[in-house]
């Protein structure tokens, strides 16, 4: 019998898991797409709509709850200002995965996660501003 065998390991401990979580979504959160294999998309989706319902809820424990998860206040600040608000009137069915081939080096399945109606200027915007603060600095 296979109660409670429910998620998938990906060949790591419970903690590298956790922190892989934390990233992912935080990279979705911020990118609005990334690109991952299928068993890492298909394990993200219900982590990430999860903190999008938070996101919709708007309170300061929903706010704590998803600080807890993502761990990093400049993800929580746009999963509450940005995202939460543009989802409000949705009821579920935040994030979409597609198939994308598959990789050349090892043949893993791969697939591009993405935010339901995104914005496509957020991909790559937090890294072209960290980029311009850089050169600014060394100005």
């Amino acid at each position: 019998m296979r109660h409670a065998r429910g998620y998938r390991r990906l060949n790591r401990t419970h903690e590298h898991r956790k922190a892989l979580w934390a990233n992912m979504a935080g990279s979705l959160i911020e990118h609005e797409q990334i690109k991952t294999t299928l068993p890492k998309a298909k394990e993200l989706r219900p982590i990430v709509e999860k903190l999008i319902t938070l996101g919709k809820r708007g309170d300061l424990h929903a706010r704590r709850q998803a600080g807890a998860q993502l761990k990093q206040d400049a993800y929580v600040a746009k999963l509450f200002e940005i995202l939460g608000p543009r989802y409000k009137d949705r009821q579920g069915g935040y994030v979409r995965i597609m198939k994308a081939g598959f990789r050349y080096g090892d043949m893993a399945p791969m697939a591009i996660i993405e935010l339901v109606d995104r914005d496509p200027n957020a991909k790559g915007a937090g890294d072209k501003a960290r980029v311009a603060a850089e050169e600014a600095a060394e100005d």
